[in-house]
């Protein structure tokens, strides 16, 4: 069964950052619709801990951030991009002030922290878990909105376009989002003159990722079906310092801990334990960005055959450090670990992914009435590789700016047309799910060993063929039997691991996160990595 639900004006996916940010500034005008894949507060935003990056210190410029993030981004990154973010920092951190983020205070003024590839302290916090007080704030202004309708557990499959109008017009004008009820099964249209995709990056394409379990690059793959382009996918940022645990596989040890005088050593046991090792690959040590701190520990860890390295703060004062690193203390010690007096095993981790849906300042895409913002876009802000807690900051200035565009341009945008129900009739149940699992290990298995932190061009194309051989199984499967959750999820991870595998072959040098022991130099020019549908 599937239904057409009433349209609202715009439809969002997503219910972080991005997705919230926007919905509350056109809640202004305009009913707004947002779709949450799981719990409205299971997406990326509430696992931030560091924090959000704005100039708000006297000796500190703009165009000392600038900087900052275009040296991380290794060039690519697009200077008028990175301006207007940057300068729309402070803005956006008042806003959250006035939502009720009780941001972390020293002495009457907002305490700023430090982290890696930073000149100046600029690192607003709330304590280390900064994403989850600033997705409550969110959550509890969206709430509180009558034009406002939080949707949670909608899976959501394809964009309604021009091909699924009851006129077919076979147009790419986007009318909004099939998408799967969890908790009654059907499949239903939800329509809007405006579509905002706000889904988070695709770092479950990964074994060893710090993301949250539905980011499996939904937002890129239904935004590249539908015809929109996408840029600089082999981009994907590897955090330095995810713990070494075999039972806790993805929580992350803020780059604050590093910020604040953590030292990354040889662990016990290594031939030269104890020592500390950044010096040795750059005069940043561990402040360096997280390209060159994760190629480090990559590097020591094959070299002397290790499970881990160390992060030690224990020479810092105890209280020092519980007051700073509350969380992620207390849930060290649940783990047996008191990193007041012992060193915090750790390994890199998918973190983050740079590039994703091509969008302009606005946050518009290529296709008439769909906008983006957040991790799925590549904006031009992090180029080559992300600047820490730059991250909540562009999706603050791109909710907004794509919020405003819409209500700037109401009144060029059609009326929504009659829309054809999603058809499920010619599908039945399956009693092969084991396919779909077998699938999903065996996609993150080789995206880590094949396209991790350090490539080849021989890895790269194993990849590639593997990637080939699978996506005419899950093709077949997706063709001919019920839509569930999981099988969306393969299908979109299957097409984001083919858009990262072939972006990656595409790149003939080194830059920034892309690493390829094949083409070690960096070009002259630097250029994004385009594809086109």
């Amino acid at each position: 069964m599937s239904d057409s639900l009433p349209p609202h004006d715009v439809v969002i996916i997503g219910s972080g950052a991005a997705g919230l940010t926007a919905a509350i500034s056109l809640a202004e005008r305009f009913k707004v619709l947002v779709l949450a894949k799981g719990n409205l507060a299971q997406g990326s935003t509430a696992w931030a801990q560091g924090g959000i990056a704005a100039v708000l210190d006297k000796g500190d410029t703009f165009e000392d951030h600038i900087r900052d993030t275009m040296i991380a981004g290794a060039g690519l990154n697009r200077r008028e991009t990175v301006e207007t973010v940057i300068e729309n920092a402070p803005v956006a951190i008042e806003r959250l002030i006035a939502m009720g983020v009780p941001f972390n205070k020293e002495h009457d003024a907002l305490h700023l922290t430090r982290e890696g590839g930073h000149s100046h302290r600029r690192i607003v916090h709330v304590d280390d878990a900064t994403g989850w007080a600033v997705q409550e704030a969110l959550l509890k202004t969206a709430r509180a909105n009558p034009n406002i309708t939080l949707l949670p557990h909608q899976v959501a499959i394809d964009l309604i376009t021009g091909r699924h109008e009851e006129k077919f017009s076979g147009s790419g004008r986007v009318w909004g989002v099939y998408a799967l009820d969890q908790q009654s099964g059907k499949i239903n249209a939800h329509t809007g003159r405006a579509t905002i995709i706000a889904t988070g990056g695709a770092g479950r394409c990964y074994l060893f990722s710090t993301a949250p379990r539905g980011a499996t690059g939904d937002g890129i793959a239904m935004a590249w079906r539908a015809g929109a382009r996408v840029s600089n996918m082999e981009m994907m940022q590897f955090h330095p310092t995810c713990l070494y645990n075999l039972d806790v596989k993805n929580f992350l040890i803020t780059e604050a801990v590093r910020g604040e005088g953590g030292h990354l050593k040889l662990p016990a046991g290594a031939p030269e334990a104890g020592e500390r090792f950044m010096p040795r690959f750059d005069a940043r040590e561990e402040l360096a960005p997280r390209d060159i701190v994760a190629r480090a520990i990559d590097h020591e860890i094959k070299r002397l055959g290790l499970d881990y390295v160390d992060l030690d703060i224990s020479h810092k004062d105890p209280e020092f450090v519980r007051h700073h690193f509350p969380n992620i203390h207390e849930k060290l010690l649940t783990l047996g670990i008191d990193m007041t007096t012992q060193p915090i095993p750790v390994v890199p981790a998918q973190h983050y992914t740079c590039g994703g849906v091509l969008i302009d300042l606005q946050g518009r895409t290529d296709l008439p009435g769909l906008y983006a913002a957040g991790e799925v876009t590549e904006s031009g802000l992090h180029g080559a590789n992300r600047l820490a807690s730059n991250s909540l900051l562009e999706c603050f200035v791109f909710g907004e700016a794509a919020a405003r565009d819409i209500m700037a341009r109401w009144d060029e945008f059609g009326q929504v047309p009659a829309i054809r129900p999603w058809d499920e009739s010619r599908v039945t149940d399956s009693d092969e799910e084991v396919v779909i699992k077998q699938n999903w290990t065996e996609i993150r298995r080789f995206m880590w060993n094949y396209v991790g932190i350090v490539r080849t061009t021989k890895r790269l194309e194993r990849a590639q063929h593997r990637i080939q051989l699978l996506s005419g199984e899950v093709a077949d499967y997706y063709g001919n039997f019920r839509v569930t959750s999981d099988l969306v999820e393969l299908r979109n991870l299957l097409q984001t691991a083919e858009l990262i595998v072939s972006s990656a072959l595409k790149r003939k040098e080194s830059r920034g996160l892309h690493f390829n022991t094949d083409y070690p130099e960096m070009l002259p020019e630097a250029k994004d990595t385009v594809l086109v549908p």
